[in-house]
């Protein structure tokens, strides 16, 4: 039997099945699961700074408390207005930032993540290349699982998209866990709702 005829017949058999349905994926919801208060305990074991607050003054005065020696803050949002452009020619431009700010699309309570795409952080190489992040969540942005967090990610509608869960950590040989390796040295996450337009 040659390849053509094997084809055919792989063919022909197909178009006399009967079509099979998809099954259906539970979403796994926990009725009155309190959402933020997940995510805050799951954010905190990947080891993000979890703060709520009712501005972006405080979120700022607690950055600075944080890290007075940065001199480099670079926003994707406009509620922050930092000292680098986000808009640069090469993104590797932005590796000399200190802190990067954006506002996260969603949160993943069951992993204490976010989700963000080109929209979010404006120039990619934002959200890696900075020593540290501080990002916005609304708490109302926030969905229970990664299945019904993939039911919000919209793929068309970005270029890029990803999760960012805490900051960088990679642990080498000898099992010694380190941070900001390959990435930002810490993630400080805000409750702060969006502002109104």
């Amino acid at each position: 039997m040659t390849k053509e005829q094997l084809l055919s017949s792989v063919r022909s058999n197909l178009q006399n099945r009967e079509k099979v349905e998809y099954p259906l994926i539970p979403d796994y919801k926990k009725p009155d699961a309190d959402l933020k208060k997940n995510f805050e305990q799951s954010a905190k074991i990947a080891a993000v700074d979890v703060y709520d607050v009712s501005s972006v003054e405080e979120a700022q005065a607690i950055m600075y408390k944080k890290l007075p020696d940065a001199k480099v803050t670079c926003s994707a949002t406009p509620e922050w207005i930092g000292n680098q452009d986000i808009k640069v020619e090469n993104p590797a431009d932005l590796n000399h930032v200190d802190l990067g700010i954006f506002r996260a699309e969603f949160g993943v309570a069951e992993m204490g993540m976010v989700w963000v795409t080109e929209k979010s952080l404006v120039t990619n190489s934002l959200g890696y290349l900075s020593q540290h992040l501080a990002v916005l969540l609304d708490p109302t942005d926030i969905t229970e699982n990664m299945h019904t967090a993939y039911q919000r990610v919209q793929l068309p509608a970005a270029h890029y998209g990803c999760f960012v869960m805490g900051p960088s950590a990679t642990a080498d040989i000898n099992a010694v866990l380190v941070h900001g390796a390959q990435g930002a040295r810490t993630l400080t996450l805000f409750f702060l709702k969006k502002p109104s337009l």
